[in-house]
């Protein structure tokens, strides 16, 4: 190994697709996850790390350390006429890849891209690749990329998949995306490690988004696991949360919503039970991928000087997958047939048994509650089911014993660190255009073993759902609802709602809100009126009001 891979460590980001708070092992989940709980058992959990409520804002933070709409991403990747929705990363901004190869490092990509424009047509050669609306992760700063530019797809025949700039197709029954994804992670390491180079690798996976496919093995382990039905599940996981320290006695859990029936209530238990199976098995699955990275940083004998960060990019997802879809996004994943010809299968249909090639299907709403334990909603909201994410933190080198980690952190602050540890400055100017100053504030410190806490408060917004953390204050409000107001240090489950009794105090914090709002070009919801956001589709087909 030469002095320079010695002093300067390499950098493995996995983030997972998804995810709720309680669905690994070290954050209270039954799922089999040994390996990321390995990286945890020496390694420090954050109990409020949070995300940007949805895939394509999280990703923006994190690849650029600034807030999403900074970085052209204020929605997704559908381009809305303002610099700020335009959906795919501007050039005022500089990836992570760019900063790190700046600096001397090898950057890896192997996953899910979705910070470059909208990819619905299910003809891939009609896809603009690399067209200057339609940034790839090569022209982005990453050495190398295998995975996909859109959002999500068959997890045994994915659409568009790509190696560096070429697209590759899939020709065997027996590929698995997030298998593939992990060996290709481990094969770059491997020649970056031959090349002498210190590396980043972004290990984006799309487990366990949907929809919900699985290898049968797999499944099998899970099958049956699930017939004490997603009440039971939820309550477990609190004991288990508060048991292993990640949560305060203090904060009770969330009732199960109106809109959920108890499970003893439920219609087809053989079904639910089977579509939790699957989607434990998608986790279960991407755990194994996470060690078989870890195994060849071990093997190539790394692992003290790697610094290993794993976070989801929101909590789970509440979608109910409807039978003949219409929407050109659904019919790309419809379209798309299995290796063998077969014609997908859309939909929750309980008469299908989903995890195979030729379905698509979703868990749904009722075990979206059970992944998020003990908080309230889902992925695209910001209260605190949609925006926290577990966060594990590896490198044996800094940290020598396991801790949890109580202070809020963003996603962007996990840029700002791996710069710091990498010892490389974030850029004034990237390519000749100026670059705001970053948001993201390092933790190495609290690494290093010292104090931590953030500077600036916490403040997302996704789809006109809003929220600032200041302190022990979170002020959070739903798109076309009033500001809700929280002490988070007696009420982290958000159960008791404070504002009309601190009218002045949500004034404050909603003056921070507005100026950041401003600051940041962010617009009324919807930005497009032809537009309706997830969160409200979401509502609008289950009759939910606000809550």
């Amino acid at each position: 190994m030469t002095q320079q891979q010695a002093n300067r460590p390499n950098i493995v980001v996995i983030l997972v697709d998804d995810l709720g708070f309680s669905d690994i092992g070290c954050y209270g989940s039954e799922i089999r996850t040994p390996n990321i709980d390995a990286l945890a058992g020496n390694g420090l959990r954050f109990t409020q790390m949070y995300n940007a409520a949805k895939c394509c804002p999280s990703r923006a933070a994190l690849l650029t350390g600034l807030n999403p709409h900074q970085a052209g991403i204020g929605h997704m990747t559908d381009n809305y006429g303002s610099p700020n929705y335009q959906g795919y990363l501007n050039n005022n901004c500089a990836t992570i890849a760019e900063m790190l190869r700046a600096g001397g490092y090898r950057t890896l990509m192997s996953g899910k891209w979705h910070v470059g424009s909208d990819y619905s047509d299910p003809d891939t050669s009609s896809w603009p690749i690399g067209d200057p609306e339609h940034p790839v992760p090569t022209q982005r700063g990453f050495d190398r990329f295998f995975g996909l530019l859109g959002g999500a797809g068959s997890f045994f025949n994915p659409p568009g998949l790509m190696l560096d700039d070429n697209f590759v197709e899939v020709d065997s029954p027996e590929f698995y995306f997030t298998d593939a994804i992990a060996d290709h992670g481990a094969q770059m390491i491997d020649e970056s490690v031959a090349m002498s180079k210190p590396f980043f690798l972004y290990t984006s996976f799309t487990a366990p988004h949907c929809p919900l496919h699985a290898p049968e093995e797999d499944v099998a382990r899970y099958e049956g696991s699930y017939r004490k039905g997603w009440d039971e599940v939820r309550t477990s996981r609190h004991e288990e949360l508060l048991g292993n320290g990640i949560l305060d006695p203090k904060w009770k859990i969330s009732s199960r919503p109106r809109y959920i029936s108890p499970w003893e209530n439920a219609e087809h238990k053989d079904w639910e039970d089977l579509r939790m199976a699957v989607y434990a098995a998608q986790v279960d699955r991407m755990d194994q991928g996470v060690g078989r990275i870890m195994a060849k940083i071990r093997e190539l004998g790394i692992d003290d000087n790697t610094l290993v960060m794993f976070v989801s990019d929101n909590g789970g997802c509440a979608s109910d997958f409807k039978e003949n879809p219409t929407g050109a996004k659904q019919l790309l994943y419809a379209q798309t047939p299995t290796v063998d010809g077969k014609t997908v299968r859309y939909g929750n249909n309980p008469a299908i048994r989903p995890g195979p090639a030729d379905t698509h299907q979703s868990y749904d709403v009722q075990w979206a509650n059970a992944s998020n334990s003990p908080f309230r909603l889902y992925k695209n909201w910001t209260h605190e089911g949609g925006i926290s994410t577990p966060f594990v933190i590896h490198w044996p080198d800094k940290i020598e014993r396991s801790a949890i980690v109580t202070e809020p952190a963003y996603i962007h602050d996990i840029t700002a660190t791996c710069l710091e540890a990498a010892g490389v400055a974030y850029p004034t100017e990237m390519k000749g255009n100026p670059i705001p100053p970053i948001e993201g504030e390092s933790f190495m410190g609290l690494i290093e073993g010292g104090p931590w806490s953030r500077e600036k408060p916490i403040i997302i917004e996704h789809e006109g759902n809003r929220a600032v953390r200041d302190g022990e204050w979170k002020l959070v409000g739903e798109y076309g609802g009033d500001w809700e107001l929280y002490n988070m240090t007696e009420d982290r489950t958000e159960l008791n709602d404070l504002s009309e009794r601190n009218p002045e105090l949500v004034e404050s914090i909603a003056k921070q809100y507005g100026e950041w709002a401003e600051r940041n070009g962010v617009l009324p919801w919807p930005v497009d009126p032809s537009v309706v956001g997830t969160a409200e589709n979401w509502r609008r087909s289950w009759g939910v009001e606000m809550e």
